[in-house]
């Protein structure tokens, strides 16, 4: 795979794909790059999301002390697609960025993002399901523990009424 200025994009991962088997299965060639801080962002779990709960969204402050911390992925073109599909890119849902992620030791980079800037909805909450994903991203790339501590765990889930569905969700990643 080239890099982000050949066949391959960039792509910063902060919520449930930050976990490589969930990505993979979206995104069967996807290949871990590096961790990265993308400054002057917050992670917040208020997306609505259309099973009727929150997921992960990369909320701009413009406070420089504020980061999400996430993985960067190196995803084919020809599978982008399948990502944003993934992720309901198309008519008005996911606003796609370039933002500017610093990592300690590849300095900056403009990178492909999925974040939402319209349906915030601060009552939800993320199913467990969701949540564990994100959990097991954040362990698996080594994120800083206070991070992981303070803007992932100590985020409120709840248990999904579709018991089928949250059953179909954890059988498409195998930990």
């Amino acid at each position: 795979m080239r890099s982000a200025t050949g066949s391959a994009v960039l792509y910063f991962a902060y919520g449930s794909n930050m976990s490589t088997p969930r990505l993979r299965y979206r995104v069967a060639s996807c290949r871990f790059a590096f961790v990265a801080r993308l400054p002057n962002y917050r992670l917040c779990f208020h997306k609505r999301s259309t099973d009727g709960s929150a997921k992960c969204n990369a909320f701009t402050t413009a406070m420089p002390a504020d980061a999400v911390i996430g993985a960067v992925y190196e995803i084919p073109r020809d599978e982008k697609p399948a990502l944003d599909c993934a992720e309901g890119t198309g008519a008005r849902i996911p606003r796609r960025d370039s933002p500017r992620a610093i990592t300690p030791r590849q300095g900056n980079h403009g990178l492909y993002i999925h974040r939402r800037r319209d349906f915030h909805s601060n009552g939800l909450k993320p199913y467990i399901w969701y949540k564990d994903f994100v959990v097991a991203g954040a362990e698996e790339h080594k994120l800083p523990p206070a991070y992981v501590e303070s803007y992932i765990r100590a985020v409120d889930a709840i248990r999904d009424p579709d018991a089928q569905r949250e059953r179909a969700r954890r059988a498409e990643v195998k930990f």
